[in-house]
């Protein structure tokens, strides 16, 4: 069973036992890029990096090794709307882990010295990014679907900006936006509550902050999340295509469509039609099309993110330079399937009794279980189980879904993507 309780300095703590003596527990902060200012892109990626560069009580040497030496793991990283710090290791070892995630979260020294190495170390991992097309696309794809929003700014920012922030720079900005109530730390494994209690008692987390007692995410200006700009500012590229010429020995493409937020009803359907669209399993609609039967890609999928006032829906796949115009009518085939009549009920008992499956399986990886489970308490408050989830996927009608279907995926109004290479 699932406890949660918040210490006194506002510090959201949940916890889930489980049999096993391997651990994983760790800190997510309410932070991310669309808590940047303008001013500050690319900050909350490297503040992640910094976080394990020094505090008062550890060099970066000693950060590393706390958990290394042990025989676990040290681990971090950074999204749009929260930053997520993470160990894992035997139970024997939570009384070495929590203090150090508490205090490298808390109370780092960004040091100029180790700034300006590590700085190096980012801007490596950009052009490392910037030779991986199948991923930066999905970073290009989500800056045509909020252009002008910190949403659809890139994560890792940019070399220039990078090399012109100094400690201070770090230190303001994790003033601004890393507080213990603003943040969760959760702990998936073989400990009690109890023993958890004692070891974050005598550790220094500050006073509770009375202007956002309840941790939600906070921006540099207004102090609350930010409202998704709906008007035409934010809306000029949508539907549109837009081809990029990125010297790619293959085509890579995506096309989508703004969805639902994590908290939104309509957020399972979107998810059950993604993935009987281009899901993990080889019979996915989309992999059937385009790799089974015609042989055009090796990769093809459907995915879903959800923020907390938004999401995005997306298929990408990547193909010869030739085949682009052929995969896509494939792909805008198996969207009209779903977007002009309503699925059968047995296509949706499938579809349902595949997903509860895959989710179950899923849950036995424990890190990312506990990775998701602190995302939703941190966004939303609350832990859903994996029972909450099945019956969430049970109550779903053909109408519904015919109804998600036709407002999203209408290949109409999808805004599409494309990297290739002219001659």
């Amino acid at each position: 069973m699932t406890h949660t309780f918040t210490l006194p300095g506002g510090l959201r703590v949940v916890l889930t036992p489980s049999a096993t003596d391997v651990v994983y527990a760790g800190i997510a902060v309410a932070t991310g890029t669309r808590h940047e200012l303008d001013s500050e892109s690319g900050m909350a990626h490297l503040v992640e990096h910094m976080t394990f560069k020094g505090t008062p009580r550890l060099s970066s040497v000693q950060i590393l090794n706390r958990m290394e030496s042990v025989g676990g793991d040290l681990n971090a990283y950074t999204g749009k709307e929260e930053t997520i710090y993470y160990a894992t290791f035997l139970s024997q070892h939570l009384r070495r882990a929590l203090p150090l995630l508490v205090d490298i979260v808390f109370h780092s020294t960004f040091p100029q010295e180790e700034l300006e190495k590590e700085r190096e170390v980012v801007i490596d991992e950009i052009e490392s990014y910037n030779d991986s097309p199948a991923e930066l696309i999905y970073d290009d794809f989500e800056a045509l679907l909020f252009p002008g929003h910190p949403l659809g700014r890139n994560i890792l920012g940019d070399a220039s900006r990078l090399r012109q922030y100094t400690t201070a720079d770090l230190r303001a900005f994790a003033r601004r936006t890393y507080s213990p109530a603003r943040a969760v730390l959760f702990v998936k494994g073989n400990v009690t509550e109890q023993a958890v209690r004692r070891i974050l008692a005598p550790l220094s987390l500050g006073a509770a902050d009375a202007a956002n007692p309840s941790g939600a995410a906070v921006t540099a200006t207004s102090g609350a999340a930010a409202t998704l700009p709906l008007g035409a500012e934010c809306a000029a590229g949508l539907g549109a295509l837009t081809v990029a010429d990125k010297h790619t020995h293959q085509a890579h493409v995506m096309l989508g469509a703004r969805a639902f937020a994590l908290t939104d009803p309509r957020h399972i359907g979107i998810f059950l039609l993604s993935n009987l669209l281009g899901g993990p399993a080889m019979n996915s609609r989309l992999s059937l099309a385009l790799r089974e039967r015609t042989g055009l890609v090796y990769t093809v999928e459907s995915n879903i993110n959800a923020y907390t006032d938004t999401g995005v829906w997306s298929v990408y796949f990547g193909c010869d330079h030739a085949d682009v115009r052929r995969c896509l009518r494939l792909v805008h085939r198996e969207l009209h399937r779903l977007v002009d009549a309503p699925l059968t009920p047995r296509t949706i008992a499938a579809a349902k009794r595949q997903l509860k499956g895959q989710l179950g399986v899923g849950a036995d990886n424990f890190e990312n279980a506990a990775l998701g489970m602190a995302k939703y308490y941190l966004h939303t408050g609350h832990v859903i189980s994996l029972e909450q989830r099945f019956a969430q996927i049970d109550a779903l009608t053909p109408t519904q879904l015919h109804d998600i279907a036709r407002e999203v995926m209408n290949p109409a109004q999808l805004t599409t993507l494309i990297y290739t290479s002219t001659p």
